[in-house]
């Protein structure tokens, strides 16, 4: 016997609506996808002013990156490509380097480096920077602003990506409920529902990812999706090929669902029944722990730290929380539409199976957070620990609130058996309010008077043979006028009738009311523990965040130099002989001790002789300096000074002062970065 859901009270409409706010605040904020990797480096480093064009340009990241020949442009003054399109590797150890190499004599400008790939998790990463030749030129390259991974394809990714873990929650829970805690529900249509739905959303979410993934990590272009280029390109990826064996799984996960619904929920003999439980739960275990595998060949898991080990944890991990969280949603379907039908013994086993679930999720989700965090202080001091803790504050609520349906479950009484006079009451005072109001109103009108049977023996003579045919059409209409309002009034009293029933049921039973209730409540919060779990999954690991953190920060931006600063300074005195540049060279171009090299030349590159150079370093922003330098003549055209003292990284304001003469003289400044 079905019955319907409860009318929710005013606590649970606002816990519902507390709930939804959460769930869009956090899809809100999310944006797009963090990096996974991370660019600690490159030569030239960002903002570098070089005297001569380097034979290439080098990117260091902080963990494997898939690199094609498009990941690596640079870009000249007037937007047009100069490098030759090879992507050299250059990774040594734990080094990730790549390198391209650029087309000879570049002139002077101002070159623009844009790199995109994807990061060994799966994620894409993109980023810019500038170094110049010569001197810093005007430049008419023209970025995207939207960084890849965002836009409209970065949230419709983000939510194909949400519904693949739902459905497999789903899925995989509601199987795993109803074989090892309540065979009975397999025949239940709710039950059925829920989980087929669980079972077309993760396939259509799945074919949602593998269209989207080109356009998530190269183009950005919703209308890439049906490139069949982009395609053949993602199926060569390894997110492509864990993608494509997840939609084979789903084949046989789809004859799963089949014989669990179809033999298994017909099958009565005890024997065979045992026979393919067993069946059942082992190929329904492969199945499913395979499909969780697709995770971890993709994600977290198969990158970082012991690799080997966290794939399947990661597997546990996913196949813990789909029992979990899976069982609930298919506890709550039937404590809403099949109260009668769910006895205590099935409630109290997947009590103690979400018990140990919960168990293995504490494990695994301990290791992984070690591996994923590393630190104490990561844990507040970056989004993935946050993120962390608010997911463990959710678990602690859920774990909290089922301690609460566990005493409902302790006070749950067994459903009264089918025709123990409670339905067949209902069902005759359903028939004697009901049917005898049918029966007697067929003697009564629709306004409670009574109706003459009896046709009428006087006619008036003066009606012709039109006006009786046309009485009977009248009178015909107006009978079926009013059998179907009958009908209508009929329907409404039966589903009061039913309804009635319903309620009486539900009120007869506080228990159940009180357990439906918990268990609502565990579920609205696992809809928002869901969310955060999968955009935790799309956020930066707080270990590689630490570690490329310093890199990072070294110089104001994200590239770490590795070579000296080359900087020219064109100039003009005014007088005679006033007109040159000056080549400064600063080494290692990083904080404490530098030597500094300064070359004075003519407009021809000759060497010039002039009577003095001075130089001084300021940072503005900690209001340091200017800290003056007085170099050594070393011979015509020639400067140095050794010992330059730079206390501190950051933007630092280099001025030049040239004097050609007694009375001719000029002072130029250009802005360095120092690491």
């Amino acid at each position: 016997m079905l019955t319907t859901a409860p009318r929710l009270g005013p606590a649970l409409a606002r816990l519902l609506l507390v709930v939804a706010a959460l769930l869009g605040t956090l899809l809100a904020t999310a944006g797009p996808a963090s990096a996974h990797a991370a660019l600690t480096g490159s030569d030239p480093q960002d903002g570098a002013v070089v005297a001569t064009a380097p034979k290439e340009v080098n990117l260091t990241f902080s963990e494997q990156v898939a690199m094609s020949d498009d990941s690596l442009r640079v870009l000249d003054p007037a937007g047009k490509r100069v490098d030759t399109g090879e992507i050299r590797d250059l990774c040594s150890n734990s080094t990730v380097r790549y390198g391209v190499a650029l087309l000879p004599g570049l002139p002077d400008g101002t070159y623009t480096v844009a790199w995109q790939t994807v990061s060994a998790d799966s994620h894409p990463i993109s980023g810019a920077f500038t170094f110049s030749v010569g001197a810093p030129s005007k430049t008419a390259v023209s970025l995207p602003d939207t960084a890849v991974g965002g836009g409209l394809v970065g949230a419709l990714y983000g939510i194909a990506r949400y519904l693949a873990y739902a459905g497999f929650v789903v899925l995989v829970g509601g199987g795993a409920f109803v074989l090892a805690c309540w065979p009975g529900g397999a025949a239940v249509r709710p039950v059925q529902k829920l989980v087929v739905r669980g079972w077309l959303t993760l396939t259509a979410a799945t074919l949602a990812l593998l269209l989207l993934r080109y356009p998530y990590t190269r183009t950005g272009e919703l209308a890439d999706v049906f490139d069949l280029g982009g395609l053949r390109a993602v199926l060569e990826t390894k997110t492509g090929a864990a993608l494509s064996s997840r939609l084979l799984l789903l084949g046989a996960a789809a004859l799963f669902v089949a014989v669990l619904f179809g033999a298994y929920a017909r099958r009565r003999e005890e024997a065979d029944h045992r026979d393919l439980t067993f069946g059942l739960a082992l190929g329904g275990t492969v199945v499913a722990a395979g499909v969780a595998g697709t995770w971890a060949l993709a994600e977290h898991a198969s990158t970082g730290l012991q690799p080997g080990i966290a794939m399947p944890v990661d597997i546990l991990h996913l196949l813990a929380v789909a029992v979990w969280l899976g069982g609930l949603a298919t506890l709550l379907v039937a404590l809403h539409r099949a109260p009668a039908a769910l006895g205590r013994t099935a409630v109290e086993r997947y009590s103690t199976l979400a018990f140990g679930a919960v168990v293995v999720l504490a494990a695994t989700g301990i290791y992984q957070s070690w591996r994923q965090v590393g630190t104490w202080s990561a844990l507040t001091g970056t989004r993935y620990g946050q993120l962390l803790l608010v997911k463990a504050g959710l678990v602690a609520v859920l774990l909290g609130i089922g301690w609460i349906s566990r005493r409902w479950v302790r006070r749950l009484g067994e459903p009264a058996p089918a025709g123990d006079g409670t339905e067949s009451g209902t069902e005759s005072g359903s028939k004697s309010g009901t049917e005898a109001g049918t029966e007697s109103g067929s003697a009564v009108g629709t306004d409670g008077e009574p109706v003459d049977d009896e046709p009428a023996d006087v006619v008036d003579a003066d009606v012709t043979e039109a006006d009786v045919t046309e009485a009977d059409e009248a009178a015909e209409v107006e009978a079926a006028e009013v059998d179907a309002e009958r009908a209508e009034q009929l329907a409404r009293q039966r589903a009061a009738v039913a309804t009635a029933r319903r309620k009486k049921e539900r009120d007869a039973d506080p228990e159940r009311s009180g357990l439906r209730r918990s268990v609502l409540t565990e579920a609205s919060v696992a809809v928002v523990l869901l969310a955060v779990t999968t955009v935790l999954t799309s956020t930066e690991p707080a270990r590689t965040e630490e570690e490329a953190g310093p890199a990072r920060t070294a110089a104001g931006a994200p590239a770490v130099p590795n070579r000296p600063v080359d900087v020219r300074l064109p100039f003009d005195t005014g007088g005679a002989n006033g007109k040159g540049t000056v080549q400064l060279t600063l080494d290692p171009g990083r904080t404490g001790a530098n030597a500094l090299h300064i070359y004075v030349v003519r407009p021809d590159g000759s060497a010039l002789d002039v009577p003095e150079v001075k130089v001084a370093f300021t940072l503005t922003a900690k209001s340091i300096g200017p800290l003056p330098v007085v170099p050594d003549r070393i011979q015509t055209g020639h400067w140095s000074a050794s010992g330059v003292q730079l206390p501190m990284p950051g933007e630092w304001l280099m001025r030049v002062t040239v004097r050609t003469s007694d009375i001719d003289q000029t002072t130029i400044e250009k802005n360095v970065k120092i690491g």
